[in-house]
């Protein structure tokens, strides 16, 4: 037996700062600690021997805290930030002393009263995720929680953490909101499946992105059969990583088959195997492997499609099949750089989408006939306009690249539904030219009836036309293929926009309160909410949603501001906004 082998055991990790530290330190040092000591010994520090916790170590502003229970955690830190919440109602927000809270539950090393390793390196880093007041737990500590708590979660996807060696799951804890049942959908009236994402069998987490990649053109593929209902990419990955009870996914996405894989890559040899569950009984419909050069990934995956599509609706002719199937790039490097460009879009940072364009360019470079990567790339901008990253109005130079992309998409992706929906979204949004970008995205929608997305960006493009009643229409089936969408909110935050044009105000209100409910960070939302609640004649409700806008977004959340933000066609809608928005208290 090795001698003086360290102690392990498994435990509930917090980890805690104050958002803002050195700037609160920097305008008042003597009251910032003394209101740290303060909120320390009438609210933490009791709340932690209450829950059972042991303070580990303090650093500063960070404490260290560790449970012998995640449920106990758990509890903890959402009773502090409630109780801190209602101590800063009355304090000016650049006084406030506000945590981040992360927990994760791991196994750690136990030595001198510390505790060391991973389980305790994530918990930190999952900290520094959490915003001003907020909770983010890792998946292991969800797991734990989940059914234990009275509140509900926000999954914030998979996360690759600072000197973490494999990417963490994360959930945000929506501390206004209670736990509810997750609703059972209707079946649609034609045969329906969600693709849930490949396990990457490869051995090295760096090839994820080729295991979602894959996935994602399987899914695109599906989508095009209009005898089909395919659920959207975004509401499939939700279940990225997790252990899934396949009925269970059926009855959250309201679909009848799931259909479940893995992806190795080795060398130049893919393999792919696949097996089609029938969502309401558990049974195996079909399962196969299907296995080759790299070259022929494309021939894979057209082989996989063709052997669901036979599976579950086997009145499709094979010419449809053949029609179905899309152009692949003729360049497997450029077809690499696409994979994981995407990869890097779907994550938040803004160097993730600045890596993300790299990729996009890269790709087009290699193969300047593969005209989704096009798309992306042009996508890319509609992002960082959305975030505050570039001029609203681009300057001359960017003006023009972004141009180049969006009609190099067209022009090349006439047939293809994703370039065409892409490079559409930002005509309208970045170029200012709905009417112009309602043409590609309605092509888009021609060619797959099936694009969650580009049911999405036509709903907010026709709130910018003045088309208010199709946007509902079109938004809520964007609803319907992607009930589970972490960007859900988007989705109500433009019926929200809708429902105030057309003079429903409880109706807009409602929306805009859901919309919050998800990100009630999120300046566009609270800004459309302050002014439905401005015309519904709730004023107080109306500034205080507009004194929230200001203290997010105070460059943006201004009347001057407003017209260059969204490109309304209609004068009579953007003059009723600007009224709401003043009503709610926005500075011209």
């Amino acid at each position: 037996m090795p001698e003086n082998r360290p102690e392990r055991r498994l435990a509930a990790i917090l980890a805690s700062d104050v958002a803002g530290y050195s700037r609160l330190m920097g305008t008042d040092e003597e009251g910032t600690l003394a209101q740290l000591k303060v909120h320390r010994k009438e609210l933490v520090d009791p709340k932690i021997r209450e829950h059972r916790g042991r303070i580990v170590k303090t650093t500063g502003d960070g404490m260290l805290i560790e449970f012998a229970s995640a449920v106990d955690a758990a509890r903890c830190a959402i009773e502090i930030q409630r109780n801190m919440a209602e101590r800063n109602a009355n304090v000016p927000q650049d006084r406030r002393i506000e945590f981040r809270i992360g927990i994760n539950v791991g196994d750690v090393i136990f030595e001198s009263e510390d505790i060391f390793g991973d389980g305790v390196n994530i918990a930190a880093r999952l900290e520094s995720l959490a915003e001003p007041n907020g909770i983010i737990i890792s998946e292991d500590a969800y797991r734990q929680v989940r059914d234990k708590l009275d509140i509900s979660f926000e999954d914030g996807g998979t996360q690759q953490l600072k000197n973490i060696a494999r990417p963490v799951g994360v959930y945000r804890v929506q501390l206004d909101r209670p736990s509810r049942p997750v609703s059972t959908l209707k079946l649609p009236d034609k045969p329906s499946i969600a693709v849930l994402p490949f396990q990457n069998m490869s051995g090295d987490p760096e090839q994820e992105y080729f295991a979602d990649g894959i996935v994602e053109d399987i899914i695109t593929a599906l989508s095009r059969f209009r005898q089909l209902f395919v659920i959207a990419r975004n509401s499939s990955f939700v279940h990225k990583g997790r252990a899934v009870d396949v009925k269970q996914v059926g009855r959250e996405l309201g679909v009848r088959y799931v259909l479940e894989g893995s992806v190795r890559k080795a060398s130049n040899r893919v393999r792919i195997t696949g097996q089609l569950v029938d969502a309401a009984t558990g049974a195996h419909l079909w399962a196969d492997r299907f296995e080759g050069a790299l070259a022929d990934v494309f021939d894979l995956q057209d082989q996989v499609t063709s052997s669901v599509v036979g599976a579950v609706a086997p009145k499709i002719e094979q010419a449809e099949i053949e029609r179905a199937k899309s152009k692949p790039p003729e360049n497997l490097e450029a077809y690499d750089h696409y994979l994981r460009g995407i990869a890097s879009f779907h994550l938040g940072a803004r160097e993730n989408k600045q890596n993300a364009l790299r990729h996009f360019l890269k790709a087009n470079s290699l193969d300047p006939q593969f005209a989704p990567a096009f798309g992306w790339a042009a996508s890319c901008y509609a992002r960082f306009k959305a975030y505050g990253w570039m001029p609203i109005t681009p300057d001359p130079a960017e003006q023009q690249e972004i141009r180049r992309l969006c009609d190099r998409a067209v022009e090349i992706g006439y047939d293809d539904p994703i370039a065409l929906c892409l490079a559409g979204y930002v005509v309208a949004y970045v170029l200012g030219d709905p009417e112009g970008g309602d043409f590609y995205i309605e092509r888009s929608l021609a060619l797959n009836e099936n694009f969650g997305a580009a049911w999405q960006a036509s709903g907010f493009n026709k709130v910018w036309l003045g088309e208010h009643q199709s946007a509902i229409d079109r938004l809520t089936r964007a609803i319907r293929l992607s009930p589970s969408d972490p960007q859900l909110y988007l989705k109500y935050h433009g019926i929200c926009y809708a429902h105030f044009f057309l003079e429903h105000y409880d109706e807009a209100v409602s929306w805009g309160e859901r919309a919050y409910r998800l990100r009630p960070r999120h300046a566009p939302i609270l800004r459309v909410t302050a002014a439905a609640y401005a015309m519904s004649g709730d004023l107080a409700k109306a500034r205080a949603y507009g004194a929230r806008a200001i203290e997010v977004d105070p460059v943006f959340s201004t009347l001057s501001r407003i017209k260059d933000l969204a490109p309304f066609r209609r004068p009579q809608d953007l003059t009723k906004f600007e009224e709401a928005l003043r009503l709610a208290g926005l500075p011209e």
